[in-house]
């Protein structure tokens, strides 16, 4: 079995069959989560929380990839790997909500409406934040 090495560990490639197997499982995986998002979704009632959505953008996309972000870089992760692990805290910490997000109101009985408008806010909100966070990641 061939072997890579990442850094200073050496780690077993992964056989092809995963390539083909992932090439299908995740398009398909994806298209179902849409489907599932896009059945509960109703746009028209959406532009009803656009007050909530950008308290809950700004905390999202602000203030938490600052917060983590700088606590990352108080506890040294800029110091090593040229910045990589500060760099990938900074990115991982600006992403969008989730689709996991939501699941509870679903189960729950919750407003649906608005989890679905701040699903959709925080994601389109990507156009936004992308340019930005390569700006920042160019500082970094």
């Amino acid at each position: 079995m061939p072997i890579t090495t990442i850094g200073a560990v050496w780690v077993p490639d992964r056989p092809a069959i995963f390539g083909d197997l992932n090439a299908f499982f995740i398009p398909l995986g994806t298209t179902m989560l849409l489907m599932s998002i896009g059945l509960t979704m109703k746009i028209k009632r959406s532009f009803r929380y656009l007050k909530p959505c950008l308290k809950v953008s700004g905390v999202k996309l602000l203030m938490v990839p600052i917060t983590i972000t700088g606590v990352a870089w108080a506890i040294g992760f800029g110091n090593f790997q040229d910045g990589l692990p500060l760099k990938v805290v900074l990115i991982l910490s600006s992403m969008p909500v989730a689709f996991k997000a939501l699941i509870p109101p679903s189960i729950y009985k919750l407003d649906i409406d608005l989890a679905n408008a701040c699903w959709f806010f925080t994601t389109a909100s990507i156009v936004i934040v992308l340019p930005v966070q390569l700006i920042v990641l160019e500082i970094l």
